[in-house]
């Protein structure tokens, strides 16, 4: 695949063993033991993805998170956190810092490998109609992966761009928490109650006035209401 892959983690075993099977499915992985390496390493290069252990010494994987997810030009590179931390609460706070997926420690490589794949799949399709507008106020650049809420571009992560893309696809049309767990991860989707949920209420937060396109079905799921 030739896409780039940046493992964190201060564990070198885990470290040699996920690049080990990384490199088996032809990835590129440059590997960092601590965070500030590889906020280092980010200041000239961009990983297609990133894999982040939440107990980093010094500054830890949250933070590391919080720091991509803030800035524009690293917001979007998608993150899958690994961690031996498995509790609901712990997987929810990854998930509203913009992490991407969540894996819990100890761990299948080949599965790691198969939610490596989900997530760069989701990132990787292009619409032939680059540019859709919602009442006036809503822009998304389907192009440039870039919204925008009256002319102020949005800062938005991957997965919260795609479930976006995903309601404006066909406006009006109730798509069930199913249905967005099929499109962001296909048989690979993990199984958390809340994880659609947690990722809605983040992205209204960050559209401001057009959160109200955002209807929530109870019981259902969500759509885009004009």
């Amino acid at each position: 695949m030739n896409k780039s892959i940046a493992i964190v983690d201060d564990e070198p075993d885990i470290v040699e063993l996920i690049t080990y099977h990384l490199k088996k499915e032809n990835f590129k992985v440059n590997e960092f033991y601590d965070g500030e390496s590889l906020l280092s390493y980010i200041e000239n290069y961009i990983p297609d993805l990133i894999i982040l252990d939440l107990m980093l010494p010094e500054i830890d994987g949250l933070e590391i998170c919080r720091i991509l997810k803030k800035e524009n030009r690293t917001s979007l590179i998608p993150i899958i956190m690994l961690t031996a931390k498995g509790t609901e609460i712990d997987k929810v706070v990854g998930l509203e810092l913009g992490a991407d997926d969540y894996i819990v420690k100890p761990f299948s490589p080949r599965e790691l490998v198969a939610r490596v794949k989900a997530v760069l799949r989701r990132g990787s399709c292009k619409e032939e109609t680059s540019l859709i507008q919602i009442g006036k106020i809503l822009e998304i650049d389907l192009q440039k992966f870039e919204v925008s809420v009256e002319n102020i571009k949005i800062n938005l992560t991957s997965t919260e761009f795609k479930v976006l893309k995903l309601l404006t696809k066909n406006i009006g049309w109730v798509y069930s928490r199913n249905q967005i767990l099929d499109y962001l991860w296909g048989n690979e989707k993990i199984v958390l109650d809340r994880t659609i949920d947690v990722h809605i209420k983040n992205l209204r937060e960050k559209l401001g006035k057009a959160d109200k396109f955002i209807k929530n079905i109870r019981s259902i799921g969500y759509k885009i209401e004009v």
